[in-house]
């Protein structure tokens, strides 16, 4: 175990390494300048004061070095704890408006993720075995997963916000409410957070029925459960230890399925104009602020690289091949 976790750890330590350095590359293959966009918003600026200003914040920014000594300050500031300071923020700094959205990005991810993965693999297990079930599950199921994360989003604020009125289509909360922990509030929450985690669970919904149905089919047409039957084994017996099975593949899946999600995700919050990372990455690449997408990234790269470590834990205890495997290995 501590072979298999030793190889596992130092894998996604190189893989941090490359997803910083691509994180640290990709802002600034984008066309523009940062800190012009930045000094262009002072309309009122005297004549000749433009340069002087975009020099001081050029400076002040950490722009004006060579690159090789911005990719040398950035691996030393995340060390450090600093993801420098905002240009569309400015002067907040980076930390304090990714902690400001993330709650709103977990609220919306952890829940989507977790009950579509449960209810799509108890659903689709379902349907295997009845066929009530499997001529409404899988068509819709498919109808679900083939719909791209704007388009339903968009179908979705139509047709339960614009036309019923039932929810409302933007924002993290009610425009006229102030953030605080009052009952009202947290309704105004729940209201605003219900379309936006409605459109992400749908299509992850119907990804994990569809491949827990099919898995589950095929599962029962294995030799084990053919010697099941033959022993005189219930189908309710033979039945479990297929979904047992089955779940295995679903469980890497997850894993796989992370980076999807949260890309997903970033669509859903903008179309929503939901208050978190999504909606945050919009507004940094509008103001070219790199400092900015660098942290949003970095939190990313992180949440979905610390997910797939606990899954890959996950996967050695409840998969006994694994660990069988492990110990072969071993001796």
């Amino acid at each position: 175990m501590r072979r298999y976790l030793t190889r596992k750890l130092v894998t996604y330590i190189l893989a941090f390494f490359v997803g910083v350095t691509i994180d640290w590359v990709i802002p600034r293959l984008v066309p523009g300048d940062p800190v012009a966009v930045y000094v262009d918003k002072f309309s009122t600026l005297a004549p000749g004061s433009w340069t002087a200003l975009y020099k001081t914040f050029a400076k002040a920014f950490g722009l004006n070095m060579p690159l090789w000594q911005q990719y040398w300050n950035y691996w030393d500031n995340i060390f450090h704890g600093n993801l420098g300071v905002s240009i569309y923020a400015y002067p907040a700094t980076v930390r304090s408006v990714i902690l400001a959205a993330v709650p709103y990005t977990l609220a919306l991810l952890v829940p989507a993720i977790l009950l579509s993965y449960f209810l799509g693999n108890r659903i689709g297990a379902a349907a295997a075995r009845r066929k009530v079930l499997d001529n409404t599950v899988l068509p819709i199921g498919y109808l679900f997963q083939a719909s791209p994360y704007p388009w339903l989003a968009l179908a979705v604020a139509f047709y339960l916000g614009a036309v019923t009125r039932w929810f409302p289509i933007s924002g993290g909360y009610s425009e006229s409410m102030v953030p605080n922990w009052s009952w009202s509030f947290v309704v105004s929450l729940a209201y605003h957070w219900f379309l936006p985690f409605l459109t992400v669970f749908l299509v992850s919904f119907g990804g994990w029925s569809i491949g827990m149905r099919n898995l589950v089919i095929y599962e029962l047409e294995t030799d084990y459960a053919r010697y099941l039957r033959s022993l005189g084994a219930t189908q309710h017996l033979v039945r479990r230890y297929a979904y047992r099975n089955a779940v295995l593949p679903q469980l890497s899946g997850l894993a796989i399925s992370l980076g999807t999600v949260i890309g997903g995700n970033i669509v859903t919050e903008e179309v929503f104009q939901y208050p978190g990372l999504g909606h945050l990455i919009y507004l940094a690449v509008t103001d070219q602020d790199f400092f900015l997408l660098q942290g949003i990234f970095l939190f990313i790269i992180v949440g979905v690289l610390l997910a797939n470590f606990i899954i890959d834990i996950v996967y050695v205890m409840v998969d006994p091949r694994t660990r069988l495997s492990m110990q072969g290995a071993q001796a």
